[in-house]
């Protein structure tokens, strides 16, 4: 299941919100793709989005939890990296 946070991170001069998938990477970039998020909006276990394309990645099938709750799908799922074991991008 692809999820989505609320936008509260300040960026370039908008905020930024997370998406991630609770099942694979896999689904994950595909719903990245078929949404047109770039490549560059990943971030070693998910997307960050600006506010402004919320509403239309809830359309398309995202499915708004609170950032905790997030959080909390990820690690379950095993796909949550660490802010240490990131890599550069």
């Amino acid at each position: 299941m692809i999820l989505i946070d609320e936008p509260v991170w300040p960026a370039h001069g908008t905020v930024w919100g997370h998406l991630v998938s609770d099942t694979s990477l896999d689904e994950l970039h595909a719903f990245a793709d078929a949404a047109g998020i770039p490549p560059r909006g990943f971030d070693n276990d998910h997307y960050d989005y600006p506010e402004r394309r919320r509403d239309e990645l809830i359309a398309l099938g995202a499915v708004p939890v609170t950032g905790r709750e997030l959080l909390r799908r990820l690690q379950e799922a095993g796909l949550r990296v660490k802010q240490v074991d990131k890599v550069p991008h």
